[in-house]
Order: structure tokens, then C-alpha cells, then sequence
């Protein structure tokens, strides 16, 4: 049997022509060693024999990871957990992790595959709420990328939005690039605070989603006209990940997600989980092969859309879906 150190080593090498191979391996991997998907799979009444390409491979729906510990081994291999945001009274998913080291190194990886080295910015995270309670992945990885960018300038900002600005001011002077990394109430707070804004052509505003009850819902082009207008930058950059998932994508504007190599969404029909759609968009299937210590197939409640490129459009959440505080805007 592979341990999770042989999984990390494959994944940290992984290619796009090594997908398919590894998540089979996984999906032999966590059938057998994951208590609640096998017994999911039992339940489903799948055959694993038959089970010899991507689109036969069973999805776990993500509310297990509510009041589950889905887990690939003993408890014992793993090292700490990440828990969801959530409004008052709700039960937030717990996602347990084998090394928090090797995630933040693998978050590191895929961002700068689409950014370049974290050295070339300032790094600002904007992040009330999160950074309010213990066990939010994006903190740890905001705290990350703030270290490895080796700015003095790069912090956390809670509710001091006029201290980030005056910051923001003086970094405009620069010649090295910023990035604006806030969750979208603080930052639509932010551009409605009535000060001026201090243009910098090299400023990337990312938003990593979600109003956490704090505001109205907002569709997507609404959210990102007002911040293009108050920051002054051509598109607003999006961070689409979950506490469920370990791999995140990236949006260079217009909601349109690069995936990395790690990642795969397949689309299944909106009206029937177990079937796929026959459409350019549906109900969003994760596989994420950064999950091997936990469950790499996850069936989420978010809606979404492959474009002719290959790329992810998320487009909402499911009907009656609960409002998570780190994902979507409606579209």
C-alpha cells in the first residue's frame, strides 16, 4: 500500500498526462483505506472492478465532511484541521490534514504557476471574519504567501481599511506589484468608504468570494463593476477554493477559472446527481488529487459552466444551498 508521503511526492510531480493514472490509484486507494467513502460506495451498490476511467468514478457529496471524518488512515498520520466559515448556529465542515507544511508549499506552487514568484509582490490580505476564529485555510495560506513575499509591507488588514489604504497610496509608488487579497464584503466596504483611491498599475484585487451574511447577495458582474471602479484596474481576480479541497483555481478576470494541474471539474446533470450532464454547465464534481489523504472526489452544491477553452465558470450555488463564507457570489 502507498503511504500519504509517496501520494505527496507523486502529486508535487504530477503532470496533466499522469492525472487519469493517479486518481484511479487514489480512488483504489480510498475505497479501501476512507471508512465513510467506501461505505458510500458500498451504498451506491458500485462495483470498483468496473471502475477504469474518470467519469465512472462515484463522488462523495460534500456535506459529509459536516459531521464526518473523512479521512484516508488513522487518525493518528494527521496533524491538524481546517474548519469552514459559516453564519451563527451553522455546522461548518472539518477537513483533517495530514501536513499543513506540504499544503501551504503546494498553494505556494499553484499560485505562482499562474502569478510568478511570490517575491515579486507585496502581499495585503484583507480578511475580517477569517481571521477572527481559528482553522481557516485561507489564513494559513495568506500568512504563507505574506512570509514568502519577504515584504516588509505585506500584513494582514482587519477592519483598519484606512491604514490599508494609506498603504496601498505608498505602494503606488513602487514599481513592484501588489496584490490586494480580500474577501468581497471587506472589499466592496472598502471601495464604498467614499476616499479617494490612489491608481497603481500594478495592483491585482483578488477576491476569494462569499458575503458571509454581511450584505445582500450581489451578482457576480455587479460585485466586480464596483470594485474595477474604485480601484481603478482593468478586471478583479478571483480565488475559487474550499475548506474541502486543497488545489485552488484562479480567475484573471470575467469569473473565468484556470485550473491547476492537480484539479479536474466534471459537470453532472442538475436534476439527477448520478448522471452527467449533457450540457456545457451543471452541477460542479471536483476531483482533486491534492486530497489523497482525505477524499480526492467531491460533489459540490455549486453550479458551474465549461467554457470552449476549458475553463470553469462558477455560476451559484444549488437551490436551497446554504451560503458558505469563503465560495460564491450569485450569478
Amino acid at each position: 500500500m502507498q503511504d500519504f508521503k509517496s501520494f505527496s511526492e507523486r502529486v508535487t510531480n504530477l503532470t496533466p498526462h499522469d492525472f487519469e493514472k493517479l486518481a484511479l490509484d487514489l480512488f483504489f486507494f480510498q475505497v479501501e483505506n476512507n471508512p465513510v467513502y467506501r461505505q458510500y460506495v458500498i451504498a451506491r451498490k458500485i462495483d470498483t472492478s468496473t471502475i477504469n476511467r474518470l467519469d465512472k468514478i462515484p463522488f462523495l457529496p460534500i456535506r459529509f465532511f459536516k459531521d464526518q471524518e473523512v479521512i484516508s488512515g488513522p487518525a493518528s498520520l494527521f496533524s491538524g484541521t481546517y474548519s469552514s466559515s459559516g453564519t451563527t448556529g451553522m455546522i461548518t465542515s472539518k477537513h483533517h490534514i495530514w501536513s499543513e507544511s506540504w499544503y501551504l508549499k503546494q498553494a505556494q506552487k499553484t499560485f505562482e504557476s499562474f502569478y510568478g514568484p511570490l517575491t515579486d509582490f507585496h502581499v495585503l490580505a484583507l480578511l475580517p471574519a477569517y481571521l477572527e476564529r481559528p482553522g481557516s485555510s485561507l489564513v494559513s495560506m495568506a500568512k504563507h504567501f505574506i512570509e514568502k513575499s519577504q515584504s516588509s509591507h505585506s500584513g494582514f488588514y482587519l477592519y483598519n481599511q484606512s491604514e490599508l489604504l494609506e498603504k496601498l497610496k505608498f505602494l503606488a509608488n513602487g514599481s513592484k506589484k501588489v496584490l490586494l487579497l480580500g474577501v468581497t464584503f471587506a472589499l466592496l466596504d472598502l471601495a464604498e468608504l467614499g476616499e479617494k483611491f490612489t491608481k497603481n498599475d500594478n495592483l491585482i484585487v483578488m477576491e476569494t468570494g462569499g458575503m458571509k451574511g454581511r450584505r445582500k447577495e450581489m451578482i457576480r458582474e455587479e460585485v466586480h463593476d464596483r470594485l474595477t471602479s474604485f480601484f481603478q484596474v482593468k478586471s478583479i481576480h478571483s480565488e475559487y477554493g474550499m475548506t474541502e479541497l486543497m488545489s485552488q483555481a484562479y480567475s484573471k478576470g470575467e469569473g473565468k477559472y484556470m485550473l491547476p494541474v492537480t484539479m479536474r471539474v466534471m459537470l453532472r446533470d442538475v436534476n439527477d446527481p448520478l448522471a452527467w450532464s449533457q450540457r456545457s454547465q451543471g452541477g460542479i464534481n471536483v476531483i482533486d488529487l491534492a486530497n489523497f489523504h482525505s477524499c480526492s472526489f467531491i460533489e459540490t452544491q455549486d453550479l458551474g459552466r465549461i467554457d470552449s477553452s476549458g475553463m470553469l465558470e462558477v455560476l451559484g450555488r444549488f437551490d436551497h444551498s446554504e451560503i458558505r463564507g469563503c465560495n460564491l457570489l450569485v450569478q
